[in-house]
């Protein structure tokens, strides 16, 4: 998929957590809930770091340009050195390594032990990255006709106000992992979800996406998992931009309203 309907599918998927929460009764407060929206959304786009053409190779300049030439490089490194009799041939690393569900728990877990140990400054470089990537994905034409440093400055300038809204006494620093010294440890949940939701849209494409790997199937350690090519669509297609998106916007209000149990 494209990434306007990665970042909504990832926002909609945070807000049915929430609502599952809620009815789990452990409720997200609403800065949790607006707040792993938006990092959601980000870390939709993360798993594209693979792609120089992605969205998030522009986001940050030069920087991010730079390393998606490492991340391709070292996921088609991994993708040589583990494929199996049965997998194709490549000339890159695109829709490999970082479209799996190992790639998702690494990323998640790492964000969630930095938060930890970097306290408030890894806090806050944490959500100025995924506000950055929220504003490239949900607002997408705002961005594209704006500089990259006007962005920049609404990313960390979001990621101020929502760090210290965050640090008020039961507004979420602490939800779901209260013991002392873990305020934040949850930040790694929207991003390791965000980059499940990825995948699991690419696989609705014609590609399919390699989300189990490294557990093998048949012949092929890189299974493209999919539906049926029947009912597979391009990127970009109709189908994705007058289906999909619509759903996505209807799931995550439906979702946000029985999270804050308006419904």
């Amino acid at each position: 998929m494209m990434g306007p309907a990665h970042s909504l599918s990832g926002a909609a998927a945070w807000l049915g957590v929430g609502a599952a929460a809620a009815a789990a009764d452990h409720a997200m407060p609403w800065p949790v809930l607006v707040v792993g929206a938006l990092i959601c959304a980000g870390a939709a786009l993360a798993p594209d770091l693979d792609h120089k053409s992605a969205t998030i190779s522009r986001a940050f300049g030069p920087v991010s340009k730079a390393l998606c030439e490492i991340v391709d490089k070292l996921s088609y490194a991994v993708y040589k050195a583990t494929k199996k009799p049965g997998d194709p041939r490549r000339t890159g690393g695109h829709r490999t390594l970082t479209h799996t569900w190992l790639w998702a728990v690494m990323i998640g877990g790492g964000a969630s032990a930095l938060a930890i140990i970097g306290g408030r400054w890894a806090v806050l470089a944490l959500l100025f990255i995924h506000m950055v990537l929220a504003v490239e994905g949900l607002l997408w034409r705002a961005a594209r006709m704006s500089s990259d440093i006007l962005v920049w400055l609404l990313g960390a300038t979001s990621a101020w106000i929502l760090a210290g809204v965050l640090d008020k006494p039961g507004n979420g620093s602490d939800w779901l992992f209260s013991a002392p010294g873990q305020e934040y440890l949850w930040l790694g949940l929207p991003i390791l979800l965000g980059a499940l939701v990825h995948d699991i849209g690419d696989a609705l494409t014609v590609s399919g996406c390699p989300i189990l790997w490294p557990i093998p199937v048949g012949r092929k350690r890189w299974y493209p998992i999919g539906p049926p090519k029947a009912i597979r669509f391009r990127a970009g297609s109709w189908v994705e931009l007058k289906v999909l998106m619509p759903v996505f916007m209807l799931l995550g209000g439906v979702g946000g309203a029985a999270a804050l149990n308006v419904i």
